[in-house]
């Protein structure tokens, strides 16, 4: 392998981290650390003639090496439009590499040796990124939700995160390009491959007009434990993870951990409380775990620039009397809806001095609230608004 450098990476280093991908599963943290002490040249040389690094990585590996063409690779990833990313690179998204000390899950951690990607949005564009995720099967209120947020967030130029996936996924895509807004699948398989095969022709509008990546190779096929690996992914690439439903073991929990544990902002939208989609959602806010949002101000709220995505506190509309003193008021309440009463009974009512009760029904009268007519006072029909 050549020293020669390509856009900021060295031709070894990114030959050596081709080959790695293809050598081991996405997110095994062995293959992290000793890349990051070694570099991924120098281990992948190791790994090549049999001197173990530790971990017990070498075993049965060196064959399997020798017989990978990287530089091949490469090229049949251009032809079909798809690059390597790499650390290094100015593409590169910085912060994907907080996975160096988030820690392990379930055997999976670490950042990526690189990412490939397909499609005219920049990986580096992602920093201020939001994640969308949720249960597969989304009931009509979730997938609702899920694309109004999608919407929302893009239309604010945030890229909308997710993982191409029916139910939630799909419809935080689909909110997303309802605006024209950049959105990104992320893959448990290879960029080339369509996963689910009925959504070939949203990943490959994805493909044309936004990305879509993987920390695996070009022809891999997804499997359980590089769907859990694809999780701490889409967390570690967006500044923070919505959960639009999911039930107690969706897989969606796992991207909330993953966010939680880089410090990203955690979001939850509320369900029905009998609905067993939503109680996942439910006990990470329980737990303190997330925070209850609604609504795509929320999410702007919670991930934008301190100051430049508030919400304001919802009210109902104001009311004539709301703009009442306290004194005027307490004459109102004592003022009778249907039978007129003098001024004397209503100052009794309203414990007031007659004097006082008397001035402050004329008050109430020129703004349209109480009314007069021989037999007394009443309410006007504006004051039963």
């Amino acid at each position: 392998m050549t020293g020669r450098t390509t856009g900021g990476a060295s031709d070894a280093d990114r030959l050596a981290r081709v080959a790695l991908s293809r050598l081991g599963e996405p997110g095994d943290p062995r293959f992290a650390v000793h890349t990051a002490q070694m570099g991924a040249s120098a281990f992948h040389d190791a790994l090549l003639h049999e001197r173990d690094p530790g971990s017990g990585v070498v075993t049965d590996v060196a064959t399997r090496l020798a017989s990978m063409e990287p530089e091949r690779d490469l090229e049949l990833a251009a032809r079909m439009g798809i690059r390597f990313v790499v650390p290094g690179d100015p593409e590169w998204p910085r912060q994907v590499d907080d996975l160096s000390a988030a820690g392990e899950v379930q055997r999976r951690g670490g950042p990526p040796l690189g990412l490939w990607a397909r499609g005219p949005l920049r990986l580096d564009r992602l920093l201020g990124s939001v994640a969308v995720v949720g249960s597969r099967s989304a009931t009509t209120y979730g997938s609702d939700v899920a694309a109004t947020i999608g919407a929302g967030v893009a239309q604010a130029g945030f890229p909308v995160v997710s993982g191409a996936a029916f139910g939630i996924d799909q419809a935080a895509h689909r909110g997303a390009l309802a605006v024209d807004g950049p959105t990104v699948a992320v893959l448990a398989c290879g960029v080339d491959r369509a996963y689910p095969a009925a959504h070939r022709s949203l990943l490959e509008h994805l493909a044309g007009h936004g990305l879509v990546v993987s920390e695996l190779p070009p022809g891999s096929a997804p499997t359980r434990l590089r769907f859990l690996a694809r999780n701490r992914l889409i967390a570690a690439l967006t500044r923070g993870t919505v959960v639009v439903e999911a039930a107690v073991r969706s897989g969606a929990l796992s991207t909330a951990n993953w966010a939680g544990r880089l410090n990203r902002a955690v979001m939850g939208v509320p369900g029905p409380v009998t609905s067993a989609p939503s109680q996942g959602v439910h006990e990470l806010l329980r737990l303190g775990a997330g925070t209850l949002v609604t609504s795509a101000e929320d999410v702007l709220e919670m991930v934008g620039v301190s100051g430049a995505h508030l919400v304001e506190e919802p009210r109902g509309p104001e009311r004539q009397r709301d703009r009442l003193s306290l004194r005027h008021q307490q004459v109102l309440d004592a003022v009778p809806v249907a039978r007129a009463a003098h001024v004397d009974s209503i100052s009794r009512t309203a414990g007031l001095p007659i004097s006082d009760t008397g001035n402050a029904l004329i008050r109430l009268r020129e703004v349209g609230l109480v009314v007069a007519d021989r037999d007394g006072w009443r309410l006007a029909a504006l004051a039963h608004r």
